[in-house]
């Protein structure tokens, strides 16, 4: 099958050490949208996301709560799946590193790279963050309270010693170099590409792939000689330790896509086209990822795209700080199109960006209650008081129609360069420009000619209007992989069948459902308006969300 044919998207998968915030699905969501356009353009589409649930830190708290770690991962992921079906996320799988063949590809992963040379028996000592894994001297910072990680500078670091597996990164330091120098759009945007090519010609150490003596995680397969460490009842010895949880974790993206078990589905589906991820992982999955990838025999994937954080007050977002938005919550407040809308139109998808619940609240108000909704509502009320309910035919190619093919054209180019809230930037203008023509316009003033008699203003009602029903379904349509719930129900109001299927799929090319007068030809009548998007205020909103 051609790349044209299909499209695999991925997200990180998240730890399942607590509810998810906001700022955790956010790429989630952007991953989401990204799925819902290729479904809707007749991709045959594969999404995966899910949890990484093997690091020491889960283990821990589980001990800690003093229940079973897996009772304990499997009640967070819970929560995982809930907030992310309160947002639509429509995922073809939700992949868990507990799931069986997880475990399967992860230790057939292991078996490779020893096959092929590339792991060896070696000693570590270093710190380790029980809340990301082995750290390198870069990769620490000294502060008043001792060294830590950066990404997690309330987490005590571990000194540990230990006898572990490695693998060779550096002998794949050449092979990187040239890959990233071969495919210049593999990691975007440019400037983290260029961080992680700095950080490649800065040399690259070989990194653990094994936890010694750790009794939660993917039992490693190979023994220090080299026999299996599975026995023969099938149990596998401890003495062999776990796999790193980091090395676990990556290899779920080729079990979404069916290695080892599925070697039809997986030449089908292997190499994702797009894996979605946060800067602070850049390096596992632009460095790491692919060395393991070709050690194994695999191609790398084509494309790594790499967000930023959501700040509070220059702050980064985080569960443990408690300055961070609950999804349930922004989700009762804004509903789930208006929560989807405001975080990929808020938060730029390439760098890290500051928000508040009072942005949000205004975002939602400005452009979905007032710019979107109003529009929306004025054009059905207009068309049903001066046509009588009937769904006017669209004018002459010009004014908005002409706009419409700019706004298509830049639209489509940012959701497919990752640019998501560059793309709803884009479509809103068009929405500004349509509320522009009705003041321009007045169809209440026409509509007082035509009771004069006035057979020039009838026409020009009736284009105007057509026009103006038109924008409103073209948005519509535009703007479902972003809100799902509400296009359909914009559209039904506007005298349309939504074509496509709760997920996306289903129905024709999105590109033709987005041509100016598509169904021109069409005869219909508009429904009552209901408002979408009831507007908020901020006071009452924000004694809800608290």
């Amino acid at each position: 099958m051609s790349p044209a044919d299909r499209y695999y998207v991925t997200t990180s998968i998240a730890y399942a050490n607590n509810k998810p915030g906001l700022h955790t699905l956010y790429e989630v969501i952007g991953a989401d949208v990204i799925a819902r356009w290729h479904r809707m353009n007749g991709d045959e589409t594969k999404f995966l996301t899910g949890t990484d649930e093997h690091s020491v830190n889960i283990a821990q708290k589980a001990e800690e709560l003093g229940i079973a770690t897996r009772d304990f991962v499997d009640g967070n992921v819970a929560l995982f799946r809930a907030a992310e079906d309160a947002l639509l996320i429509s995922p073809d799988r939700f992949i868990r590193t507990t799931d069986p063949d997880h475990v399967r590809a992860a230790q057939e992963m292991v078996r490779r790279a020893y096959a092929n040379g590339d792991i060896y028996v070696g000693k570590y000592e270093g710190w380790y963050c029980p809340a990301e894994g082995f750290k390198t001297r870069s990769d620490v910072v000294e502060t008043p309270q001792g060294t830590r990680c950066p990404n997690h500078p309330k987490v005590e670091l571990e000194w540990i010693s230990e006898s572990n597996w490695f693998f060779r990164l550096s002998a794949y330091q050449e092979r990187l170099e040239r890959h990233f120098e071969e495919h210049p759009d593999f990691a975007q945007p440019d400037y983290r590409r260029n961080e992680m090519l700095g950080f490649i010609r800065g040399g690259l150490e070989d990194f653990s792939v094994s936890r010694a003596g750790a009794k939660w995680g993917i039992p490693f397969p190979i023994m220090p000689d080299g026999s299996s460490s599975q026995r023969p009842d099938g149990t596998w010895d401890p003495a062999a330790g776990t796999i790193y949880v980091w090395y676990d974790a990556l290899i779920n993206y080729v079990t979404g896509a069916g290695f080892p078990d599925d070697p039809a589905g997986f030449a089908k589906w292997w190499p994702a086209d797009l894996h979605i991820i946060g800067k602070d992982i850049a390096r596992f999955h632009t460095i790491y990822w692919p060395a393991m990838l070709w050690s194994a025999g695999m191609e790398a994937p084509r494309h790594v795209w790499i967000h930023g954080f959501l700040l509070a007050q220059g702050e980064r977002m985080s569960k443990s700080l408690g300055n961070f938005l609950d999804p349930i919550d922004v989700v009762a407040t804004l509903g789930a199109d208006g929560a989807r809308y405001v975080t990929l139109r808020e938060v730029a998808f390439d760098r890290d960006t500051d928000v508040s619940w009072d942005s949000f609240v205004r975002r939602y108000n400005a452009d979905l209650a007032n710019d979107f909704g109003n529009l929306l509502n004025r054009t059905i009320s207009m068309a049903n008081r001066y046509l009588d309910g009937e769904r006017p035919s669209v004018g002459p190619a010009a004014g908005l129609a002409a706009a419409w093919t700019e706004t298509l054209a830049a639209y489509r180019s940012k959701i497919e360069a990752c640019l998501l809230s560059d793309a709803l930037c884009s479509l809103w203008e068009f929405v500004g420009a349509a509320n522009r023509l009705v003041e321009a316009e007045q169809p209440w003033t026409l509509a007082k000619a035509v009771k004069a008699g006035d057979a020039e203003a009838a026409l020009r009602l009736n284009n105007v209007l057509g026009d103006l029903v038109e924008a409103c379904r073209l948005v519509s349509v535009a703007a479902a992989p972003f809100i799902p719930n509400a296009a359909p129900r914009a559209l039904g109001q506007l005298g349309y069948q939504y074509p496509y299927e709760a997920s996306g799929r289903g129905g024709p090319a999105l590109l033709e459902e987005l041509r100016w007068g598509a169904h021109a030809a069409e005869s219909g009548r508009l429904a009552t308006p209901e408002p979408l998007f009831p507007r908020l205020e901020t006071e009452a909103a924000a004694a809800s969300a608290g």
